[in-house]
């Protein structure tokens, strides 16, 4: 791991460069190109019977578990491995999460890196930020706040913008995460996601949208998604949810909306409230503890929002960890 921050634009292989459409193709070839850098995280497989639901198998991903404490990571390092970044370096905005990811895979490759977020960020991710020593800044009252200033600082510097998560790296990037979650656990019939502005829901959908159902899950305070379907376009949604910092960036990214319209099986919303009582379960049975927006994809199963069927096996992606502690 690089220490120092680096002056020169990163050179890639030209077949890196080619990975561009969010399929298969692209995914696979883009773990070639990451997968040094990213862990393969492990996976628990419980039954619905220990929720006091039908007996399908559920194998939860653990992905809080990958660098910087989600699934961001994997993003990030696409992005600063797929395109050329300049001298000066990236910039980012974040509500917490991609801001921790791009500021360590841009600390692993020398790179330098300005991450915006605004207030509702939590401290433990603002600490996370820090703790890999990027340029961080605070400010405003939301992500749109945090992707203004991330915008305007990319024109006067020209530093190159990662997107959280409307970028085809991006999601190329996330979905290494279906692509490894289905070689551990063939044979999905259904993968339950959950949705902010959806770049993770864009990877897995590339990869299994063909072969298993995706379950799209989101607050019940933060709709983006949801308003989306109903508009047939992104529009903009409330942000009102405990998971305001992970989950809420006002609006479902637009070419997120033009890769997964008509793949995605269904979108649930969940309640805070169920959010907080499936952190409950993962901590008391499991001993895991994720933030709200890591339980969002479980809440459905735990709520009934999500409705098992007898001998289903369903998966369901865990991310991520920045809290300090279980809800």
């Amino acid at each position: 791991m690089s220490g120092g921050f680096g002056s020169c634009a990163v050179h890639l292989p030209l077949q890196s460069r080619a990975a561009a459409t969010v399929d298969r193709d692209g995914i696979a070839a883009t773990h070639d190109v990451i997968r040094r850098h990213i862990r393969e995280t492990p996976v628990v497989t419980i039954n619905g019977g220990d929720l006091d639901l039908p007996a399908a198998e559920i194998a939860l991903k653990l992905e809080f578990l990958q660098h910087s404490g989600s699934f961001k990571a994997r993003g990030a390092f696409a992005n600063l491995l797929l395109r050329n970044v300049p001298p000066v370096g990236v910039v980012a905005a974040s509500g917490g999460n991609h801001g921790a990811a791009v500021a360590y895979a841009a600390r692993s490759l020398g790179i330098q890196a300005t991450v915006f977020v605004p207030q509702v960020s939590s401290p433990a991710k603002i600490a996370r930020i820090r703790s890999y020593g990027a340029d961080l800044r605070i400010g405003g009252d939301s992500y749109a706040d945090a992707l203004r200033e991330s915008n305007a600082h990319a024109r006067r510097s020209g530093a190159l913008e990662i997107h959280a998560f409307d970028q085809e790296e991006t999601m190329l990037g996330q979905g290494t995460l279906a692509m490894e979650f289905d070689r551990q656990c063939p044979a999905l019939d259904a993968v339950l996601v959950p949705v902010g502005g959806g770049g993770l829901l864009g990877g897995v959908v590339g990869w299994f949208a063909d072969h298993a159902d995706v379950i799209a899950v989101e607050p019940d305070g933060a709709p983006t998604l949801s308003r989306a379907l109903e508009s047939g376009r992104p529009v903009d949604a409330e942000v009102g949810s405990v998971c305001v910092d992970s989950l809420a960036p006002r609006r479902v990214g637009s070419k997120v909306f033009a890769l997964i319209q008509g793949r995605v099986k269904r979108a649930v919303l969940v309640s805070d409230d169920a959010i907080r009582s499936a952190q409950r379960w993962l901590w008391e049975m499991l001993r895991i503890a994720v933030e709200p927006g890591g339980a969002t994809a479980f809440a459905a199963v735990v709520n009934g929002a999500y409705r098992l069927r007898p001998g289903q096996r369903v998966g369901v992606v865990l991310s991520g960890a920045n809290t300090a502690g279980p809800g």
